[in-house]
């Protein structure tokens, strides 16, 4: 008697991350008829043809290390599925519209790197109460070549918040709050060869251990200080993502963290960071209004 087919996860129990439906892709493709034969046959085929031509010695090695490797196919088919159902199951339970590879739009430094740039993933509706944008999975790549003119493809990845906020153009045409790294006995030398940006400094130890804020020269540094106010500073270096940081230009503010993230609770957290910040913009741009 054939087996019943393992019944897929519910849609309505949305799991904590992609990692939860690898196991049940892994062995729903395991017990497939033609994983079998093919990880049998291949196994044996490597097996006989390894003894024939050196002996068991060869013959089993060469049969265990096939099946492993065929093995190991299937589960990196299994993350790939694992990683699609999880997303498409988010996107269904947030009321968002996912989406597959696409180019974004360059509107921010970080969007505009690399010799290639696209999203992997897009999440696009309300990312948080009130807040329409998009969530998606970021890559960039560069390309380089070694002495002997091989290519060689170096991968960047970031799970970014992608938001318009028109309201603060005239106030902030661009504000950058990236995360601190390298020494501050480099700053000013740093800052010389900024041409169209400057630090910004503000009276916040913990701010200024974590981020570096850049400005355009011709900023009102009054109504950045007032953008920076207690709460959104405390805000910032205690309750914000691990490694948050954001570029806004022109209106589009682009909040983002390194990596890929594949975990609900991180999703939202991104998407709610980025709503944030978002907020933070409008209420002062409303004020100065």
């Amino acid at each position: 008697m054939n087996a019943q087919p393992e019944p897929a996860p519910a849609a309505a129990e949305l799991p904590d991350d992609a990692n939860d439906l690898r196991g049940f892709h892994f062995r729903r493709l395991m017990r497939k008829p033609l994983t079998i034969w093919l990880l049998a046959g291949l196994t044996l085929v490597a097996g006989i043809g390894g003894t024939v031509l050196a002996g068991p010695a060869v013959g089993i090695p060469a049969a265990v290390v096939v099946l492993l490797a065929g093995v190991g196919i299937v589960f990196a088919i299994a993350d790939s599925k694992a990683a699609d159902s999880f997303f498409e199951v988010y996107a269904g339970q947030r009321g968002l519209a996912l989406g597959g590879k696409a180019p974004l739009p360059a509107a921010t430094p970080l969007l505009r790197k690399g010799d290639d740039r696209y999203a992997d993933r897009t999440l696009t509706g309300t990312i948080a109460p009130g807040c329409e944008g998009t969530v998606a999975l970021y890559t960039y790549e560069e390309v380089s070549y070694d002495s002997k003119g091989n290519r060689q493809t170096s991968y960047y990845h970031y799970t970014l918040g992608l938001l318009e906020v028109p309201e603060c153009v005239a106030h902030l045409p661009e504000l950058y709050c990236q995360r601190k790294f390298g020494l501050r006995a480099l700053e000013k030398f740093e800052d010389v060869f900024r041409s169209s940006k400057e630090r910004v400094k503000l009276e916040s130890e913990a701010l200024d251990e974590k981020y570096e804020i850049f400005a355009g020269k011709q900023q009102d540094a009054v109504w950045l200080r007032q953008l920076f106010a207690p709460t959104f500073i405390v805000w910032l270096t205690e309750s914000a993502p691990q490694k948050f940081a954001f570029e806004l230009v022109n209106g589009t503010l682009c909040c983002y963290v390194a990596g890929h993230k594949e975990d609900a609770a991180e999703l939202d957290a991104i998407g709610l960071a980025s709503a944030a910040v978002a907020q933070r913009l409008r209420e002062e741009a409303a004020q100065s209004a």
